[in-house]
This record gives C-alpha cells, sequence and structure tokens, in this order.
C-alpha cells in the first residue's frame, strides 16, 4: 500500500507530445501533463519533472514506467522500471479505466492506431505513421487555413446542417477539395463537419481496414478532444463512442500502471526503483551518435553520455555497443579516429 506522499510515474513520449501521469495511493490520476516536444526529448522531460517536483516538492516516486517513440530515451535518463511499446500502454490503460473495452481508436497529432481487445487481450493492432490525412496535424493544418483556433473547430462542426462530402484520402487532395467546397459557398460548419467525417473515413479505410470493430469502444489520444470526430466516428460505426476523463494522456497512464504492476509483487511486497530521482532535473544530458563500421550495415549508434559517462547506446543490430561489448568511448573519439 502506498502511503501519501508516494507516487508511479509513467512517460509517453512522442513526436509531437510529452505526456507525464502521477498515480497517487489510491490508483488515482494526481497529476496529467501533455507538453509539446517541439524537436526536444530531452529538454522537455526534464521540464516536465521540474513543473512536477514544484507542485509535489514531498514527492516519492517509486516506480517509473516510459512508452512512445522515445521511450528508450526517456528510460535512460529517468532510470525507468518498465520501457513498454505503445500499444501495451494504450491497450493497460484503457482497460484500467474501463474494464471490458474491446475496442480503442487512438488519434495523436503524428500518427493514429486502432486496438482489439478480447477479454482484456489484444488480438490484433494497426499503425498509421505515414499519411498525415488521418492524424491531428491534418485538421491542424486545415484550421490554420480556415483562419479559426483548432479549439474551435469541434464545436462548430456538430453545428452543421448539411455537412459537405470532402475527398479524405490524402491531405492534399482534402485542402483542394475544402477550397473548392468554399467557393461554391458552403458554411463553415458545413465544411468543418465534412473534414471530420472525411478524417474518420480516412482512419477507418486504412487503419481499421478489415478489424472487427465491437463495443464498448474508447476513443483517446489529442483529437478525442473534438466533438466533431466523436461524432463522425458515432455516425460512422453506429455505436456510442466513449471518450475517457484522460484521453490525451492514457499511454502515460498505461505506462504508469505498468511501472506498478512491475514493482508489486502478488503477496503485496514492493520492489526497488530504478528512477534516478527527480533532481535529475538539474543534471546534464548529452546525446550524439556515431556511424560504426564494424561491418556493411554501417548501423548509426545513438549514446546517451551524462558528465563524459556513457548511459545507454542502442540502434546497433548485432548488439556490440547496446550490450556494452564495445570499446568504451564517446561518439567524439570514435568519429577523431
Amino acid at each position: 500500500m502506498l502511503l501519501g506522499n508516494e507516487y508511479y510515474l509513467g512517460v509517453d513520449v512522442g513526436s509531437v507530445s510529452t505526456n507525464l501521469v502521477l498515480l497517487d495511493h489510491e490508483e488515482q490520476v494526481a497529476e496529467a501533463l501533455y507538453l509539446r516536444t517541439m524537436g526536444r526529448p530531452m529538454q522537455t522531460i526534464k521540464e516536465g519533472l521540474k513543473q512536477l517536483r514544484a507542485k509535489f516538492p514531498q514527492a516519492r516516486i517509486i516506480g517509473v514506467g516510459t512508452t512512445g517513440s522515445a521511450r528508450q530515451l526517456a528510460a535512460t535518463l529517468l532510470g525507468a522500471d518498465v520501457v513498454k511499446n505503445e500499444i501495451t500502454a494504450h491497450a493497460v490503460a484503457a482497460s484500467r479505466v474501463h474494464p471490458g473495452v474491446q475496442t480503442i481508436l487512438e488519434i495523436g497529432g503524428q500518427d493514429s492506431k486502432i486496438i482489439c481487445l478480447r477479454d482484456g487481450v489484444v488480438v490484433d493492432f494497426a499503425m498509421n505513421t505515414v499519411c498525415a490525412a488521418g492524424t491531428g496535424s491534418f485538421l491542424d493544418q486545415q484550421a490554420g487555413r480556415l483562419g479559426i483556433p483548432i479549439e474551435q473547430f469541434g464545436p462548430l462542426a456538430v453545428e452543421a446542417q448539411h455537412p459537405v462530402r470532402i475527398a479524405g484520402r490524402c491531405s492534399v487532395f482534402a485542402e483542394s477539395d475544402m477550397i473548392h467546397k468554399q467557393q461554391l459557398g458552403h458554411s463553415l460548419e458545413d465544411i468543418l463537419a465534412g473534414l471530420c467525417q472525411a478524417m474518420v473515413r480516412n482512419y477507418l479505410n486504412n487503419v481499421g481496414k478489415n478489424k472487427d470493430i465491437r463495443g464498448p469502444v474508447l476513443f483517446q489520444g489529442g483529437v478525442a478532444a473534438n466533438p466533431g470526430i466523436r461524432k463522425a466516428f458515432e455516425e460512422e460505426l453506429g455505436q456510442e463512442i466513449i471518450i475517457p476523463e484522460h484521453f490525451a494522456v492514457m499511454g502515460a497512464l498505461g505506462a504508469a500502471y505498468l511501472a506498478e504492476e512491475k514493482l508489486v509483487r502478488a503477496q503485496g511486497e514492493r520492489g526497488e526503483s530504478r528512477f534516478r530521482g527527480l533532481q535529475v532535473v538539474d543534471t546534464e544530458f548529452q546525446a550524439s551518435s556515431f556511424e560504426c563500421a564494424g561491418c556493411a550495415n554501417h548501423c548509426e549508434v545513438v549514446e546517451i553520455l551524462q558528465d563524459k559517462t556513457i548511459l545507454a547506446r542502442w540502434g546497433d543490430r548485432c548488439g556490440k555497443w547496446s550490450s556494452g561489448k564495445g570499446e568504451q568511448r564517446s561518439a567524439s573519439e570514435v568519429n577523431a579516429r
């Protein structure tokens, strides 16, 4: 059983956002942070920890889980106890907050995914990381073209009386079609609703293709904040779409739950965390890379250093560097050979 000042920390680092979640002694979300990564994952992680330290100065982090595209980097900086992919993290969070969920629709800023669960087990999934037409960046771009804040996009879309059909298979074609509909005199609300429907069709035809979408259905990711997209999904699927309370940070929430599962044994005995401590915000880290010339693969090896000490390396196919068997020299020294 956790004490009042003890928490589990979940961190989800993606290309668009970095999310942090603190789980308290009642397994409730004590804090959830949604920060823009802005191409600086290490600095954003430290900024998130700085905010947590300021708000919870007496907090004791007793377990850490990381997920997202930069989960390995986050794990190295923080000293994570669990490192899991996004599919696992999102599935765990959804199952905890809504037991019995069978389908997860997740749309973020740069990618989207669908996860099918049966009896709490992932049986199928698909991801889309290529086409922007099925992600939040697509909506951001169109909102910018129409001159409206993205926060107003969804509320205006649900007011549409006659949504127009817009080609949504490609973001370029969708933009061209949207301009054409504007020139024909269609209302802003009808165009926005048409864009929502186009995005949902694109998602279901690509990410959700041939998937057995059963209810209950949870909608997660930053785009779940858009009521226009939710309405379009409900109309297309013919069933209720559930949006969890912490929809924008479900990956981080799942990572926190996974850290808890890892460190709490069946008898209730707690394991020791590898977490470096909140003072990590005062630590200087450096990231660099070098090309290994050991074989024809020419792998690009990434290394993280703290005060010239190598903390971790990855990117090699054979494990020579990531396993620690390679020569212990910094990237600058390797390149100087």
